[in-house]
């Protein structure tokens, strides 16, 4: 029986596999398919992102810097807010490349990282749990003490267990353009209800392209007509579920959710490669698979870590959808040189912000 079996080897389930494998647990990591594939998230992240790969990864990972941002309350030919740091504030990555980074660090831990393994069901018994998984050569189960569910927005095992759903699930679409392109600003345009557009220069890789929509709306004509704008021929384009606003219980008997299947994302981003590593390392410093029990400790803890930053992301999101006049308003007032970090809203209250407020002139 193995301590844990992990259902995803995205970075959240990756990351927690390494993590409890170094603490001396037996893990198995269940991939359905290809790992990194569909690709289904941007490569934008913080520079925080470093501290979960090993050095040696950085130069082959990193597409590109960005100091800034552009804000267009209109299209590719409005008029924009600029708002950067005088070094960078984060990177452009080869996301499927971090994927499979993440999963081989879990494998050099001690985890076991089985791709071609379809989880079909999930079951809490009183002593363990069975994970059942479709392979190439035919159904196998795996029994557990607790079961990770690391399988994205529209969690299996989640599903199979019962658990509550994420507030919303948005629906979002990425295009990508060749021809490489070492801007160092990405660009946000405001132009989508209850969320936004994106531009993402990604140096020899090309450009990325990207929004995401509410329930209800057209996301493939909004997408088109987006990068209509710009005038450009998207190569390849994929699309996918972004979860905002965690459920109510992300645990069971035996069980825990990590990353976008616990709605660990940013609410005003749709962001949750940090968010998800940082909760599975508190997975693994909290949950005890001897004692399974211990999976409320988890809840507990990774709520106190995140919820703050969650609860001021989303008053964040709700200036999306402000009048027009206001956000102009406000961009111009506080354009300019900033303090923040991109995965903490609360370092808007930062000593760093302070400072940057102070130097505008």
């Amino acid at each position: 029986m193995y301590d844990f079996v992990v259902v995803g080897a995205g970075p959240s389930g990756s990351r927690f596999a390494r993590s409890a494998a170094e603490a001396g647990h037996d893990v198995l990591v269940l991939e359905s398919g290809e790992i990194g594939r569909p690709l289904a998230c941007s490569g934008h992240v913080s520079l925080d992102v470093w501290a979960f790969v090993p050095d040696a990864a950085r130069p082959r990972l990193r597409q590109n810097e960005i100091y800034g941002a552009r804000f267009h309350p209109g299209g590719a030919d409005s008029h924009a807010y600029p708002f950067y740091k005088d070094a960078p504030v984060s990177n452009v990555i080869d996301r499927v490349g971090l994927d499979r980074t993440l999963a081989e660090c879990a494998r050099e831990a001690g985890a076991t990282v089985a791709t071609g393994h379809t989880v079909t069901n999930v079951t809490e018994r009183a002593d363990r749990v069975e994970v059942d998984a479709e392979t190439p050569e035919g159904s196998e189960r795996f029994s557990c003490r607790v079961v990770c569910g690391a399988d994205g927005p529209r969690s299996k095992v989640r599903s199979q267990l019962g658990l509550p759903e994420p507030d919303e699930l948005l629906h979002g679409v990425l295009g990508f353009a060749s021809g490489a392109d070492h801007d160092d600003f990405v660009d946000v345009h405001l132009t989508v209800p209850g969320f936004f557009a994106w531009r993402i220069p990604r140096g020899e890789a090309g450009v990325e392209y990207g929004l995401a929509v509410e329930p209800g709306e057209d996301a493939a004509d909004r997408f088109d007509a987006f990068v209509e704008a710009y005038d450009v021929d998207i190569e390849r384009r994929c699309s996918g579920a972004i979860p905002i606003g965690p459920p109510d219980r992300t645990v069971g008997s035996r069980s825990f959710l990590v990353g976008d299947a616990a709605g660990q994302t940013k609410p005003f981003t749709g962001g949750g490669i940090l968010y998800g590593m940082r909760a599975a390392d508190v997975a693994a410093d909290a949950i005890d698979p001897t004692r399974p029990e211990t999976v409320e400790a988890y809840e507990r803890a990774w709520r106190s870590e995140l919820a703050r930053d969650q609860r001021l992301g989303a008053v964040i999101r709700a200036g999306y959808s402000l009048p027009a006049a206001v956000q102009r308003a406000g961009m111009r007032l506080f354009s300019g040189e900033i303090g923040v970090h991109m995965d903490r809203p609360t370092s808007l209250f930062s000593i760093d912000q302070l400072r940057a407020m102070l130097s505008w002139k």
